[in-house]
């Protein structure tokens, strides 16, 4: 058939397609196609498929986003449309978290800590008025490798729940190769999920800390929003196997909270800067791990942590983050 194309069309499949006109942008001539079967049309695909904003100017905007600049600031100081912005972080979101599924396997970890990190969505959970299960607290869980530093797994859930607990932990074992040492915080919830999830084949323990009472007086308040004054007691409970005591530890997991809350401007306190889509903010989460993974070097080994696992042997830039294929 003349005008006949070995490109299959994206919606059913069918190499039944034909040229229908191009347009170009500051860096590639894009082909536009259409199906004779079904009649869509679509384009070549593009490393940030389905935008037509120049591809430079969007890896810059992956950057200041990953750099925890706001949606708006970056808005202003790019001089693009809040509109483009987000459709840059969708379609890269999109993209880190299908990398992250493909490149974060068949691990050998020795040693797991998982944590979790507040935040909210639309409005504060008290303002929740019709209990939208996509507005109001959101939790995001975390496991990171004590040694590389590697955000290993992460999940958002509405509740610090054994269901979320539990998602978590399916999603890390089927990251590893080994059996490996679990450490968590003391939320109950972990016992039953790791159970489930891992059985007999892990080393699990959990580590609850209790802080010092800062004294505010009529300050009181304050004081959840300031520095510990310092951790008064630490309770150790071992659930399953025969952890090594000198890997229970949710210090390391606890610094990536604090980089989270730093390079992640959803996760700002006492701001405007808050997610107003559940979307959005797992778009967020999905870049800002993968950016963290494999192009920002860690002070704890002077290399990314994709590095210090031997996943990579090289600092990714943000345009190899985006082009890598998947």
């Amino acid at each position: 058939m003349a005008g006949k194309s070995q490109v299959n069309c994206h919606c059913c499949q069918s190499n039944e397609v034909k040229k229908s006109g191009r347009f170009t942008n500051k860096n590639f001539t894009v082909q536009r196609y259409q199906c004779n079967r079904c009649g869509k049309t679509f384009s070549d695909k593009q490393p940030l498929d389905g935008l037509r904003v120049d591809f430079k100017q969007a890896a810059q905007v992956v950057h200041l986003l990953c750099e925890g600049m706001g949606i708006r600031a970056i808005e202003r100081f790019m001089r693009l449309n809040r509109r483009t912005v987000l459709g840059i972080l969708e379609m890269a979101g999109q993209k880190a978290a299908r990398l992250l599924d493909m490149q974060i396997r068949n691990l050998e970890i020795e040693s797991v800590q998982c944590d979790e990190v507040f935040a909210f969505v639309g409005c504060k959970e008290f303002n929740n008025a019709l209990e939208d299960p996509e507005l109001g607290t959101q939790y995001t869980f975390l496991a990171v490798d004590r040694k590389s530093k590697l955000i290993v797994s992460h999940h958002i859930g509405k509740e610090r729940s054994r269901e979320n607990a539990e998602i978590l932990m399916g999603d890390l074992r089927s990251r590893l190769k080994n059996r490996t040492q679990i450490t968590t915080d003391g939320l109950y919830g972990y016992v039953g999920a790791v159970y489930n999830t891992f059985g007999a084949d892990v080393d699990f323990a959990q580590q609850a800390k209790t802080y010092a009472d800062r004294n505010f007086g009529a300050y009181r308040d304050e004081r959840r929003y300031s520095v510990a004054k310092g951790c008064t007691k630490v309770k150790t409970s071992i659930h399953i196997g025969k952890p090594d005591r000198a890997l229970i530890s949710t210090s390391h997991v606890e610094r990536t909270n604090l980089s989270v809350r730093l390079f992640n401007r959803r996760f700002t306190r006492l701001t405007l800067g808050y997610s107003k889509k559940l979307a959005n903010l797992k778009h967020s989460m999905a870049l800002l791990i993968a950016h963290f993974n494999f192009c920002r070097v860690h002070s704890a080994h002077k290399m990314t942590p994709a590095m210090s696992a031997e996943l990579t042997n090289h600092v990714w830039t943000i345009e190899e983050l985006l082009t890598t294929p998947i």
